[in-house]
């Protein structure tokens, strides 16, 4: 489908991968796209693999099947880069987002041979330092959004600070801390990912 962004993530139970997509495909149905957010469901225990999808488009989504050619994978655990092929059906012309201490240089020797753009971001790090606690997937939400672009971050922001709103009334110290959180993760990537689409 032209105009339309597909992204695939990959996580264990628990790390909030399935959480994640669902909260960029609500980000991004406020912005006014289609959109589309489910998880591959398998036996779903904690740390078993699993995976979760988007799709994002200016106009309606008529594909209802897993995604198989992504624009955009998201790494959220990089021990999986030893046992899943990450890359399957990436595009060339994509982008691979790695949850890592790692820089890319180090973890593409992993990656079967693919050749296209990797970013990484330490997500934990940034997690534990704005939220206490090892919770991944809200920094690789932002990565994601960062470096895709489907959304400004001004919008993202606006929709992140409502979601959070809602579901934290009662704790605004978590607020504060989850959108810490998003704005380090994006302000991380978002450089890198300028450069790459400027060819530098």
């Amino acid at each position: 489908m032209k105009n339309t962004l597909e992204i695939r993530w990959h996580g264990r139970g628990g790390q909030g991968a399935k959480t994640a997509a669902l909260l960029l495909a609500d980000a991004a149905f406020k912005t006014g796209s289609y959109v589309q957010g489910f998880p591959e469901y398998g036996p779903e225990r904690m740390g078993a693999p699993i995976t979760a999808y988007n799709r994002i488009s200016t106009e309606p989504i008529r594909v209802h099947s897993d995604i198989y050619y992504p624009d955009c994978v998201a790494v959220v655990d990089e021990t999986l880069l030893h046992s899943v092929r990450v890359t399957d059906g990436l595009k060339e012309n994509g982008v691979l987002l790695v949850n890592t201490r790692k820089s890319a240089e180090e973890i593409r020797p992993l990656l079967g041979g693919w050749k296209g753009k990797v970013v990484v971001i330490d997500a934990r790090k940034i997690s534990e330092e704005t939220l206490g606690k090892n919770f991944p997937n809200t920094p690789m939400l932002a990565a994601v959004t960062a470096v895709t672009g489907v959304m400004t971050r001004d919008a993202f922001f606006d929709s992140m600070k409502d979601s959070f709103q809602h579901k934290f009334a009662r704790k605004p110290e978590v607020i504060e801390g989850n959108m810490k959180a998003l704005e380090m993760a994006y302000d991380t990537v978002a450089g890198p990912a300028r450069r790459m689409a400027a060819g530098e």
